[in-house]
């Protein structure tokens, strides 16, 4: 074969594999690391901001090599999936308490609701006097967070599922223990995963505001130390290594829901 002909041949191949999202997005990320490193070598300030080598730097020495660090990593992810199991848990059942029946969503999703909207770093204070600086004050606000959208989310999903097969489940003598199990839960799984997902990212805030601002110990803590510092290296690194945490949670949820979700394939 030619040289020309191999040419033409792979013309194609090399389009496609430039059109791939999957690339697109790598290149994209990386552009963007490098206009990050490039800002941070020439206009950025060293006590402000720090470039991907520098965290690179930072993340042996000054976050995995530190055991206050390492321990205070191992903390935040402790109060975090206590906080969301128990968001998830409580959540679920609540919303489906209230979801059964009109009556139950008549009187109590209003009040849901509006809780919901209400700040939660206004119970911050209250629950610092009752739960104290430890981890049960991070755990029990990151329960706050988490908690609403859980129940709105079940209740949406149940609100969502056809009239029509809830009808014929009776009809066939379905108990309600099995008219949950196998017609009301295949079609609320959707929503409800919507707000688990939600819930993670809210509980994970609500954790770090109260190590942030209530605590000597945690992810949110050492952050504040490291911006009062002006050690920028060591803190967008813990930025990173948050940020890294959070994206594979959220796909652990994410997997979790196509286990669940496998019948509409």
């Amino acid at each position: 074969m030619a040289v020309s002909d191999f040419a033409v041949a792979a013309a194609p191949r090399r389009f496609s594999l430039l059109g791939n999202l999957a690339i697109q997005r790598l290149l994209l990320l990386l552009g963007l690391l490098v206009l990050w490193e490039i800002y941070a070598r020439i206009a950025g300030d060293t006590g402000m901001i720090a470039g991907p080598s520098g965290i690179l730097r930072a993340m042996g020495p000054k976050i995995f090599a530190n055991p206050k660090v390492v321990a205070a990593i191992e903390l935040t992810l402790f109060e975090l999936a206590v906080a969301y199991g128990l968001s998830v848990v409580f959540g679920v059942v609540i919303g489906v308490a209230i979801g059964m029946t009109d009556f139950g969503r008549r009187c109590f999703n209003p009040i849901v609701v509006l809780l919901y909207s209400v700040p939660q770093v206004v119970l911050l204070p209250l629950i610092v006097l009752v739960f104290g600086i430890g981890p049960l004050s991070k755990i029990a606000f990151g329960f706050s967070h988490g908690i609403f959208p859980v129940i709105v989310s079940t209740i949406t999903g149940m609100r969502t599922v056809n009239p029509t097969f809830l009808h014929g489940a009776r009809a066939m003598g379905a108990s309600r223990f099995q008219t949950i199990r196998h017609v009301i839960f295949p079609n609320m799984v959707p929503a409800v995963f919507a707000g688990f997902r939600l819930a993670m990212t809210l509980t994970l805030l609500g954790v770090l505001l109260a190590e942030l601002y209530v605590s000597i110990s945690g992810i949110g803590y050492f952050t504040q130390v490291f911006a009062e510092t002006f050690d920028p290296s060591p803190l967008f690194a813990l930025m990173t290594v948050l940020t890294v945490m959070a994206v594979a949670l959220n796909e652990l949820v994410r997997l979790v829901e196509a286990r669940f979700t496998r019948w509409k394939n």
